[in-house]
C-alpha cells in the first residue's frame, strides 16, 4: 500500500480552487532543490529535530534496536540501526520526533478528503494527488482511489514529474481533470546533473499526454543556475512550440529554499545551497517571453 507523508487541507497552489492535496511518499528523481525531501524515499523514515533536543534522554531506552545514544548533550540516532519503528516518537516529551509515511486504505483516504467537499463545490476545487511521485505508486490503488473520487463528482488533479511508464497515465486519464506537469530543464545533461535522471521519458510522456487531449498546466521551477536565463526559457518555449503542446496554463515557480531545514531532520545534506532565485524583474521578463510566443496564460506562482 502506498505511503502518505501528509494531507494538506485548503491548498490554493495545487490546482484550481480550494483543494485537499495528498502527498505520497517516493520519487524516482532527486532534484537538488527538492523542498519535500521526506517524500523522496518510498519507505517510512524518522524525522528528528536534533537542533531543538534538550537531552532529556527519554527516547534512549525506548529504541528496541539500540539506535539512540547520548552525545554532546543531545540524543543522536544511528540511521543505520534505525528501522523507523516509531517507538521513540511516543517517548519524546518535546515532540521532536515523528515518522514520515503512513499507510491509508482507499476507504480511509476517501473519508478524509471528502470532509471538505463543500469547499470544493464552492470554489471549483477538488483533490490533488502529489508527492513524491504519485504516478510511481501502486497503480491499482491509485486507479481505485481516482475511480471512487470521480464517481463522487470530485475534480481530480495530478501533480507529476512525468517519470513513469505511459501506461500508468493511460489508466487514469478518464478520471483526471488537470495534470500539473513539471518541466525542469530541456538540456539532457543538465537534467541529469540537477535532477538525477535523463529527461527523455518525461518529455515523451508530455507529448503523449498532450496528443491524448489531457488538460495540462506546465509548472517550471525557475532557478538561475539551472534554467533561469533567457536561453533556458527559450529552450522550453521552443520545445513546447515544436511539439505543438498547448498547455492551459504555465506557472513559473521562483526557487526557494524553505524546505531545506527538513534535510537536517532526515540527517541528509541539502545540496541546493548554492542555487539562487532570479530577481522579480527577471521573472516578469520570463513571463513576457512566454506570452509573446502565444502562451498568454503564463503567470508567476501556481
Amino acid at each position: 500500500m502506498p505511503k502518505v507523508t501528509s494531507i494538506q487541507k485548503f491548498s490554493i497552489h495545487d490546482g484550481d480552487g480550494i483543494r485537499t492535496t495528498v502527498f505520497f511518499k517516493g520519487c524516482p528523481l532527486s532534484c537538488l532543490w527538492c523542498h519535500n525531501p521526506e517524500t523522496q524515499d518510498y519507505g517510512q523514515e524518522l524525522m528528528f529535530d536534533m537542533e531543538k533536543c534538550l537531552g532529556c534522554k527519554s527516547c534512549i531506552d525506548s529504541c528496541p534496536n539500540g539506535a539512540i545514544s547520548f552525545k554532546d548533550n543531545k540524543a543522536y540516532t544511528d540511521r543505520e540501526k534505525c528501522n523507523a519503528c516509531g517507538s521513540c516518537v511516543d517517548h519524546c516529551i518535546y515532540n521532536l520526533r515523528n515518522i514520515s509515511g503512513k499507510e491509508y486504505d482507499v476507504e480511509t483516504l476517501i473519508k478524509e478528503v471528502m470532509k471538505d467537499k463543500d469547499f470544493y463545490e464552492e470554489s471549483g476545487g477538488g483533490v490533488t494527488l502529489s508527492g513524491g511521485e504519485v504516478m510511481t505508486m501502486d497503480m491499482d490503488f491509485i486507479e481505485e482511489l481516482l475511480t471512487r473520487l470521480f464517481e463522487l463528482g470530485i475534480s481530480i488533479t495530478i501533480d507529476t514529474c512525468g517519470y513513469t511508464e505511459y501506461s500508468n497515465f493511460e489508466r487514469i486519464l478518464p478520471y483526471v481533470n488537470t495534470f500539473l506537469y513539471d518541466i525542469k530543464v530541456i538540456d539532457n545533461e543538465m537534467h541529469k546533473q540537477y535532477v538525477g535522471r535523463d529527461n527523455t521519458l518525461i518529455l515523451e510522456n508530455l507529448n503523449k499526454l498532450s496528443s491524448d487531449g489531457a488538460r495540462i498546466y506546465i509548472r517550471i521551477p525557475v532557478i538561475k543556475e539551472v534554467n533561469g536565463s533567457e536561453e533556458g526559457m527559450e529552450k522550453i518555449i521552443e520545445y513546447l512550440l515544436d511539439n505543438n503542446i498547448k498547455p492551459a496554463q504555465i506557472n513559473l515557480l521562483p526557487y526557494h529554499s524553505m524546505g531545506s531545514n527538513r534535510y537536517d531532520k532526515l540527517a541528509r545534506e541539502y545540496k541546493g545551497i548554492n542555487l539562487t532565485r532570479p530577481s522579480d524583474e527577471e521573472m516578469k521578463e520570463f513571463v513576457k517571453m512566454f506570452q509573446v510566443k502565444g502562451f498568454q496564460n503564463t503567470k508567476i506562482g501556481g
